[in-house]
């Protein structure tokens, strides 16, 4: 099924039959339009393969970005054109229809299922071009922007560093710093400032960049301008009581140590309430004094913050208390059927296991009898667990092997193999506390993005014959099993060719052999095999060659 011939117009162009079934009947193609290719988007595009679909890629940037290497690339260990692999090169190899259309959506039309886009071409190349897209499936992957907590003088005098181009823009600049107090009529105090660089925030990419800075400047610059070395110093910021709060304790406080050691210069507790020209604001959270930082580059890493065509969306389908847009376990965003959004713009709306106690019990209490035996109950375990994974993470934190025990220790009687409801309810009541947030990283974001696209190409088939847990409040199964998130570990580079790395069961790794665990990984990691080359050829150039300081 699904062959036949092209349709040749008289101007060269060509229009695909529609798959036909079995019985020769035509099946319509489901139009998927995409709005992304970051970690999210480019993940369900490589992992998608059902030819019953007509795909459409909108986005402003017509590639991919290995974002985890951004840090290296502002120091020139790694060349940008070695991370980014053009969105084309993945959708040539698709086998059903496939296109992509450099622009920016800049509003979502739920009620018409329509996006809205304009050309994002800075060229001048005949003005701005605006066009609509008919949609059947939407999947929203577009990312987050940068968090400037509406601080004064953030947007004008920092650098970012989210895409490419900021990346290049940074390395760009710190060379400018360096030509620039470099100059003799330059006066000894302002070279000090000039060669000030702060970077504000502490967590993962904050202190990539500062440990990516430092080596720069060490290894690299203070051969090349040996006179400013003495003058150069290095100033992070961060709001909270420690730098990578979201590691483990001994990656943290080994991360601050080797910072004091290096000379980098940590202020903790200093939350940055103005930025201008040439000097940093912040207020000192223990004694609440506002101290004046002179600097001359300052790069603003404080988290994400939400793009205005999505908090529009958000508007128009009541989400307007949130920070990113909600979605149900199955990443479709809630209230909407046909969308979908993963990545950093989404977050997952676990329901709580306490809003649909009632239901449980009534679903396992077969016979209606008011009370719930053991064997009755062993009969939804599993589709309680699959559906509130927060049950089965409270069990293990319990150390409890079954839910007789998990019983008996919120106070049942212990020859009791019978509980009624309220007993159900006393023993589920502080399950729900074990719910978080994913993460806004690139490890989720592929994750989901395979997830999706595992669902798309089994749609019908799930459709038919459903997978997923019991419908606790309707009949039946959900379609699909819910999403499930597996951490695989996350690294610290912190300089010196050293690297933190927090694994799975508990592991902590720190030193140069998990540096090398971490070029293992991320050239693993890479979309092509074209990137992987690359990178890895760029990393041998920087061990043979050091890294380049000339201002392309």
């Amino acid at each position: 099924s699904g062959g036949g011939l092209l349709t040749i117009h008289r101007d060269g162009s060509y229009a695909r039959p529609a798959f036909s079934d079995a019985d020769g009947g035509e099946i319509s193609r489901k139009k998927v339009v995409v709005l992304g290719t970051g970690w999210a988007a480019t993940s369900f595009l490589k992992n998608l393969n059902n030819p019953s679909y007509d795909v459409q890629v909108i986005s402003p940037r017509n590639y991919f970005a290995f974002t985890p290497l951004l840090p290296s690339v502002t120091n020139g260990t790694v060349e940008a054109r070695s991370i980014v692999e053009p969105i084309r090169n993945i959708l040539k190899k698709k086998k059903f229809d496939a296109e992509f259309r450099e622009a920016e959506c800049y509003r979502i039309d739920r009620e018409n299922k329509k996006v809205y886009c304009r050309s994002s071409q800075d060229a001048n190349l005949g003005g701005q071009e605006e066009f609509t897209v008919d949609y059947d499936y939407l999947v929203v992957a577009m990312g987050a922007r940068a968090n400037t907590f509406n601080t004064p003088g953030v947007v004008e005098y920092t650098h970012f560093l989210k895409e490419v181009e900021d990346a290049q823009r940074i390395r760009k600049s710190i060379i400018d710093c360096f030509e620039r107090a470099n100059l003799p009529s330059v006066s000894p105090d302002e070279k000090k400032r000039i060669l000030h660089f702060v970077v504000v925030g502490g967590g993962p990419t904050g202190v990539e960049f500062a440990a990516d800075l430092h080596d720069f400047v060490t290894q690299d610059l203070a051969s090349l301008y040996p006179n400013l070395k003495p003058l150069v110093s290095i100033t992070l910021l961060e709001a909270g009581d420690h730098i990578l709060n979201m590691f483990d304790k001994r990656i943290t406080l080994f991360a601050e140590d080797k910072f004091k050691r290096d000379g980098i210069n940590l202020k903790i507790g200093s939350m940055v309430t103005k930025v201008d020209e040439k000097e940093i604001l912040t207020k000192e959270r223990a004694t609440g004094e506002v101290v004046s930082i002179p600097y001359g580059m300052a790069v603003w890493s404080t988290g994400i913050g939400t793009r205005p065509v999505v908090l529009d969306f958000m508007k128009q389908i009541g989400q307007t208390n949130r920070r990113v847009l909600a979605t149900d376990e199955w990443l479709r965003v809630e209230g909407c059927n046909d969308i979908y959004a993963l990545g950093d713009c989404a977050t997952i709306n676990q329901r709580k296991v306490m809003e649909d106690v009632s239901a449980i019990f009534r679903k396992a209490d077969r016979n209606s009898s008011g009370r719930l035996k053991l064997e009755e109950f062993d009969s939804v375990i599993h589709d309680i667990c699959e559906r509130y994974p927060q049950v089965e993470i409270y069990m293990k934190k319990k150390q409890v092997k079954n839910f007789l025990n998990l019983i008996r220790d919120s106070g049942g009687d212990d020859d009791d193999e019978e509980l009624d409801i309220e007993k159900f309810k006393s023993a589920l009541s502080d399950v729900d506390a074990q719910m978080k947030n994913l993460p806004a990283t690139a490890q989720v974001a592929a994750q989901q993005g395979a997830y999706l696209a595992d669902c798309f190409n089994r749609m019908d088939q799930c459709e038919k014959k459903p997978e997923g847990p019991l419908r606790f409040r309707a009949e039946g199964r959900h379609r699909f099993r819910p999403f499930r998130y597996r951490h695989l570990g996350q690294f610290a580079p912190l300089g010196g060719e050293q690297t933190a790395a927090e694994l799975p069961g508990d592991w902590i790794s720190i030193g140069h052999s998990t540096q090398w665990l971490w070029y293992s990984v991320y050239a693993s990691k890479q979309v092509s095999w074209r990137t992987r080359m690359l990178v890895i050829a760029d990393w041998g150039r920087h061990f043979v060659f050091g890294r380049d300081s000339s201002r392309i």
